[in-house]
């Protein structure tokens, strides 16, 4: 069933780090927020994965699992973790074409293809991997090139899906934005595009509503003999007997 019509949440997986757990948070943060239709975010998590291969992140080489990782049917999108999502991932997974196995933001820098892939786990080209090729170094050698597929099954995906920030040009239209150099919270990268978005998206991840906002209405609520509303396990909320 085509992409656009199934009523399957999109599958979106995620490089995870457990050094970088905020980058994870904020980006997933920012798809919740902002997709349309529902979807199932799936962190890669490399001990819980049949492969032990990393290299600069724990998810350099997990990201190639992902077609395996849905039994080789559908469409499903590999992410990395230092994205900003400021449109619609139902917009992007409209680009689903199945004359493809995968498709990039095919940019100059080639090394970047791979930080952004949606795939056709469904399609024959990638049944190649599977963790036994994933994880020999000696089959598969050069996989951030694209080089299980060729040139003919890369299909192109729109330039705004993944914008380098500190590579492309700026842009005022970018709707996923990459800080491949490092996430903009850092000393070392102050002054990177789309750096107050990415600091506001922060603070909206990391918030909450006050208590008596989420929960003063609620069955876990109480009144004091003084008139306040307070959560019941607040020894003045409870009856003299109980309070002791």
């Amino acid at each position: 069933m085509p992409e656009a019509t199934s009523n399957q949440p999109l599958r979106i997986f995620i490089g995870f780090d457990h050094r970088q757990a905020l980058a994870i948070n904020v980006l997933q943060f920012s798809i919740f927020r902002r997709c349309s239709k529902p979807v199932s975010i799936n962190p890669l998590v490399l001990p819980t994965l049949p492969i032990k291969r990393q290299g600069l992140t724990p998810f350099t080489y997990s990201r190639f699992l992902v077609p395996w990782l849905c039994d080789f049917q559908g469409w499903a999108l590999f992410v990395d973790l230092d994205f900003l999502a400021l449109g619609d991932l139902a917009e992007l997974f409209a680009n689903a074409d199945d004359r493809y196995a995968a498709m990039v933001v095919q940019n100059p820098k080639k090394f970047e293809w791979a930080s952004l892939i949606l795939y056709n786990c469904g399609h024959p080209a990638n049944r190649v991997l599977t963790p036994d090729y994933v994880d020999n170094p000696e089959r598969c050698r050069t996989p951030h090139t694209m080089d299980w597929l060729t040139p003919d099954l890369v299909g192109p995906l729109p330039s705004e899906w993944n914008h380098l920030v500190g590579y492309d040009p700026p842009r005022q239209d970018a709707k996923f934005v990459h800080y491949t150099q490092g996430m903009p919270i850092f000393e070392e990268t102050t002054g990177s595009e789309y750096r107050e978005q990415w600091l506001a998206e922060h603070k909206a991840a990391n918030s909450s509503s006050g208590w008596q906002e989420l929960m003063a209405r609620s069955v876990h609520s109480a009144r004091t003999a003084d008139g306040r509303i307070v959560a019941k396990l607040h020894p003045s909320a409870l009856p003299a007997s109980s309070a002791a």
